[in-house]
């Protein structure tokens, strides 16, 4: 078994990571997962929250709105939505995501025809960027 894996993280905006990491811990739709070199291959979607990384050089911490991760068994990318190392986010920041998810739940209540399904996902995604805020301490 290998002891690392080639790990890349990248928003819109930028390449934040791209480095050998022993495990990154990512907060998945379906739940917080953990990867490691020769996980077996997947691919996931993630929800708002902190994704762990851990390397020979030492651990980061980004904070992600969402996005997906492709899971090899020596490779893990993540494609974010949002991306933000943890040592940089701010208060604004915060209130700035919240502000959005909570004008696109109001926009999904407010349109007619809308699937319950969409309103309740909309739902989910505010609910999620407050719990953020408040584990962070924010």
């Amino acid at each position: 078994m290998a002891d690392t894996m080639q790990f890349d993280l990248v928003s819109p905006e930028r390449r934040l990571a791209s480095l050998q990491v022993s495990a990154v811990q990512i907060p998945g739709a379906d739940g917080d997962m953990t990867a490691m070199p020769d996980h077996a291959p997947l691919i996931t979607t993630l929800r708002p929250g902190v994704l762990r990384i851990e390397s020979p050089e030492g651990n980061s911490e980004f904070l992600v709105t969402g996005g997906f991760a492709e899971i090899g068994t020596d490779t893990m990318s993540v494609l974010a939505e949002k991306a933000i190392p943890v040592t940089e986010v701010t208060r604004s920041h915060l209130d700035e995501m919240v502000a959005e998810a909570r004008t696109a739940h109001e926009a999904a209540k407010a349109a007619s025809g809308t699937a319950p399904s969409i309103v309740d996902d909309a739902a989910k995604l505010l609910a999620d960027m407050e719990a953020l805020g408040d584990h962070m301490s924010l």
